[in-house]
């Protein structure tokens, strides 16, 4: 048996003014150093030597504002990432010129960052892939960015749903944007009633993170909102009960850059309702 629909604030200020800051905040993210809005490059490393720099000719090329033509070189041997720096080349790993080392991934969410003047760059993994992305803090998508667009408030997609765990630890699959399935934890399921209906999504959890992690997509995916989905989170179930508040649903890194790896809505979490709140598609 699901539960909730409305919440009572109803036309709470208070709520309201909490949305619009929990809003503000996610685009300051979003427009800050090293965020999505950053993100100009991604190249999937080859077995062996990688050079990089700012001739076309290389392996990972990277903008020519503030890189040399040559650089250095990525070696990948069996997953570990190595990076080899030219001389003189002026780039640095937690404020350190560096000449050679090997270079942590985001595989525990605490890559190694390589910077130089406002290009920083950093190793990726995904699957049996490595990658190198590339962010540049002068970025014309950074400087040209007209915002983000929000459905207005609306308290009724506050919900309350019954969480309902799993009897043992279970994984579902996650299709991504790359074509790189994962499989990630799901502690249960949530049920609840929006629009007249009965519906349910699956959560995920990602490393490190104790909040639930719900990728969807709804009946606005395409049209007012982001055709891949949308993201939201929510704190830890309480006595069997967790609140989704999809005033707070966002657009994924994919829907500003072409070198996000994003996650896609698991199979049952393709709603055939709309959800007209939250993040709305900006054309971006």
């Amino acid at each position: 048996m699901s539960i909730v629909v409305a919440q009572a604030v109803g036309g709470d200020p208070a709520y309201r003014r909490e949305v619009e800051s929990w809003r503000a905040e996610r685009l300051v993210r979003l427009k800050a150093d090293g965020g999505w809005l950053t993100v100009t490059g991604l190249t999937w490393l080859k077995p062996g030597v990688n050079r990089f720099g700012s001739d076309p000719a290389n392996d990972v090329v990277l903008p020519s504002r503030g890189a040399a033509a040559h650089l250095g070189r990525f070696v990948l041997d069996k997953g570990q990432v190595t990076v080899e720096v030219a001389a003189g080349a002026g780039v640095t790993l937690a404020g350190k010129a560096v000449t050679r080392t090997a270079l942590r991934t985001d595989a525990n969410g605490d890559p190694d960052v390589l910077a130089l003047g406002p290009l920083t760059v950093q190793i990726i993994s995904r699957g049996t892939r490595s990658g190198v992305r590339i962010k540049d803090n002068e970025s014309e998508l950074r400087r040209n960015f007209r915002g983000l667009r929000w459905y207005p408030v609306k308290p009724q997609y506050r919900v309350t749903a019954r969480f309902l765990p799993h009897d043992k630890p279970t994984t579902i699959p996650v299709p991504t944007i790359i074509g790189v399935t994962d499989a990630m934890p799901s502690p249960g399921r949530v049920t609840f009633e929006l629009g007249g209906k009965t519906v349910s999504l699956d959560p995920v959890l990602e490393p490190g993170e104790k909040r639930l992690f719900f990728i969807f997509r709804d009946a606005t995916s395409g049209s007012t909102t982001y055709g891949a989905g949308r993201f939201l989170y929510a704190d830890p179930p309480k006595d069997g009960r967790i609140v989704l508040d999809f005033n707070k649903a966002y657009s994924p890194p994919c829907a500003f850059t072409p070198y996000a790896t994003c996650p896609l809505p698991p199979t049952g979490n393709r709603l055939p309702i709309p959800i007209e709140a939250g993040e709305t598609s900006a054309g971006h």
